[in-house]
């Protein structure tokens, strides 16, 4: 599960150039305009990443007085990407003592183990906190009639920002590590998998009935997806991709009809991703789309390099792409790099 708040350490603090009330808190990848002289390099604190629920109770300031909005139940708030005073923030930052003094009155154990704790660097405090993944209302045609869960046998599709990974991307780039560099589409996630002879196919949570109403279904069956896959020889397997196109996000690159771009194929029998080359010689073989590729053979830059080069124009529209995606030639590891142009202007 995605850790939403975790327990970060303030690597630096810069001045906002012409404010004098307000500051930028840096912790590793990420940025927060914080009031001034609130933190010190050095703190600890809990940060909130983007697109976290926050519960109003635990910051009722981020409704500005305004009624709070409600998302599965819960009266709070969506951190977005935004700019104060010309400088970008992403997420909260909680002091400690705010949040042992909210998980005092969590009636259950973890609240009150949370309110008494030494905090460490990387706690995890997503659930104690009652902090949800914000996700955006599914339409009908995407809903579809549930079969039952996610296949445990398949991951589903999730990748870590680049903005959690300096450890990781130091060893990676001392490794040597050449990466594929790939645009990261705006839409839905979808999954086709072939396990035992049994074809299915899901969205980004569940396992879907067979519906041509549904979407999901209705571009596997128009794109012969089952029968290419059970064509392809190979048994037990996974594609994965992006469903974009009308009536799924704010379709971005103006199509006229649903389409599908495979961005990973999934080896059931191994436990592990094809490589990038490797899935891109299937993708062709199987007659599929591949998600653009923008770059291959790339060493990784500066965390600032990785962030700043996810802006740009799509590959499939003129319109600003969501982000890039990083997957090493070698399966070692992938993450995931989104625009803050395309942030900044997401209402």
């Amino acid at each position: 599960m995605r850790k939403l708040v975790t327990i970060r350490k303030i690597d630096e603090i810069r001045p906002i150039e012409g404010a004098d009330a307000i500051e930028v808190a840096i912790l590793g990848g990420w940025q927060v305009v914080i009031k001034k002289g609130s933190s010190n390099v050095g703190d600890l604190v809990a940060y909130a990443e983007i697109d976290s629920w926050i519960p109003t109770e635990l910051a009722p300031f981020l409704s500005k007085g305004k009624e709070p909005r409600e998302f599965e139940g819960v009266k709070g708030e969506r951190l977005r990407t935004v700019k104060m005073r010309g400088a970008l923030s992403q997420g909260l930052l909680i002091d400690l003592f705010t949040v042992a003094e909210y998980c005092k009155g969590v009636v259950n154990s973890k609240g009150i183990e949370v309110a008494n704790r030494i905090y460490s660097l990387g706690d995890d405090l997503s659930d104690v906190l009652g902090v949800k993944k914000w996700e955006a209302t599914i339409p009908a045609q995407l809903a579809g009639q549930v079969k039952g869960n996610f296949p445990a046998l398949i991951p589903k599709t999730d990748q870590e920002r680049v903005q959690n990974l300096s450890t990781e991307l130091d060893k990676a780039r001392s490794n040597g590590v050449a990466f594929t560099v790939e645009e990261k589409l705006e839409g839905s996630s979808m999954t086709c998998y072939l396990i035992d002879g049994v074809f299915g196919v899901c969205s980004r949570n569940l396992d879907l009935k067979r519906d041509e109403a549904n979407s999901f279904w209705k571009v596997a069956i128009e794109q012969n997806i089952e029968q290419r896959m059970r064509d392809a020889g190979r048994e037990n397997f996974a594609i994965q991709g992006e469903l974009i196109g009308p009536g799924i996000q704010k379709n971005i690159y103006k199509l006229n009809k649903i389409d599908f771009y495979v961005f990973d194929v999934y080896d059931i029998k191994t436990g592990k991703y094809l490589t990038p080359p490797d899935r891109r010689h299937l993708v062709d073989v199987l007659g599929l789309k591949n998600v653009p590729v923008l770059e291959t053979g790339v060493s990784l830059g500066a965390m600032q390099e990785i962030i700043d080069g996810a802006d740009g124009e799509s590959a499939l529209f003129k319109t600003l792409r969501e982000g890039v995606v990083y997957k090493a030639n070698d399966g070692s590891m992938t993450f995931k790099s989104i625009s803050n142009e395309y942030l900044s202007k997401e209402k």
